[in-house]
């Protein structure tokens, strides 16, 4: 049986909205650890922080980067750069708060 156009824009709409819930988990998430490390209180661009989160990405993602101890050092890349870049704003945001 095939679904109704309207039955599938219900079903994207249902999509997209668990995507945004997921992308403000992660980014949350990677938030609270670039402001823990420090990031928040570097007045630095941006796109540069963003290059530089994407370098990270890139390390982890080729295994070449070494664990700190965490509870899902190998399996826990799932976030990507979209969340990196979020993050980079988080971390921009606490500029204005320090």
């Amino acid at each position: 049986m095939k679904k109704t156009s309207s039955k599938i824009r219900d079903e994207i709409a249902r999509l997209q909205e668990q995507l945004r819930q997921a992308e403000t988990r992660e980014a949350e998430r990677i938030g609270r650890i670039a402001l823990k490390a420090g990031l928040g209180d570097i007045e630095v661009e941006e796109a540069e922080l963003q290059a530089a989160f994407e370098g990270l990405a890139k390390r982890f993602r080729g295994g070449q980067g070494a664990s700190t101890g965490g509870k899902k050092a190998d399996g826990d890349v799932g976030a990507g750069a979209p969340s990196a870049a979020v993050a980079s704003g988080a971390a921009q945001g606490g500029n204005g708060e320090a």
